[in-house]
């Protein structure tokens, strides 16, 4: 008798420890998804912000060289990728986007070119789906973080080594969204 009950504790354990590992791999998955969702908006913003970039060719070939540049540290963000590259990302994102706005503040013509209207007008989307795109990430990470750190979770996420995953944060001195409002 004592044999059996020993044998049902120990499959339940082992169901435990089955049903705790899919929860992890499940949230490691989403995890790795919501990274993933950020490098497609952020590819999205690549090519407006470099359709934005041909505009300026034609204002001002120095300005164009310069922002070249800053797009040639365009790099892919997807689920194999790391927090720091996602935030490397995106401050070269911002750079970019820093000088053409300079750029358009220097050619009014620039400013007030349909194309560039447009192409702004994405950009501003795109910011915002990137944002909402972070925020996803980190409930995700929280999430998982919860499953990694709780006890008795943390026992069977230990053994089978998934750690506590890093945040976004939010770039320097950016705690909104960059104005578009390029003046008429």
């Amino acid at each position: 008798m004592a044999i059996i009950i020993v044998l049902i504790l120990a499959a339940l354990l082992i169901l435990w420890g089955i049903g705790v590992q899919r929860k992890l791999v499940n949230g490691d998955e989403l995890c790795k998804n919501a990274l993933s969702q950020i490098g497609v908006q952020q590819n999205s913003r690549w090519d407006a912000l470099t359709a934005l970039v041909e505009l300026v060719k034609s204002y001002n070939e120095h300005e164009y060289n310069t922002l070249k540049d800053i797009i040639a540290q365009r790099r892919e963000i997807g689920p194999s990728s790391t927090v720091e590259e996602a935030n490397a990302q995106e401050s070269a994102l911002g750079k970019v986007f820093s000088q053409v706005k300079l750029v358009a503040e220097r050619y009014p013509d620039l400013k007030a070119n349909e194309q560039y209207l447009k192409t702004m007008d994405s950009v501003n989307v795109y910011e915002n789906q990137v944002r909402l795109s972070r925020m996803t990430f980190n409930d995700t990470v929280t999430k998982f973080n919860r499953m990694v750190r709780q006890f008795p979770d943390s026992i069977v996420a230990g053994l089978l080594k998934f750690a506590v995953k890093d945040y976004l944060k939010e770039p320097e001195g950016k705690t909104e969204m960059p104005s578009m409002n390029i003046g008429k």
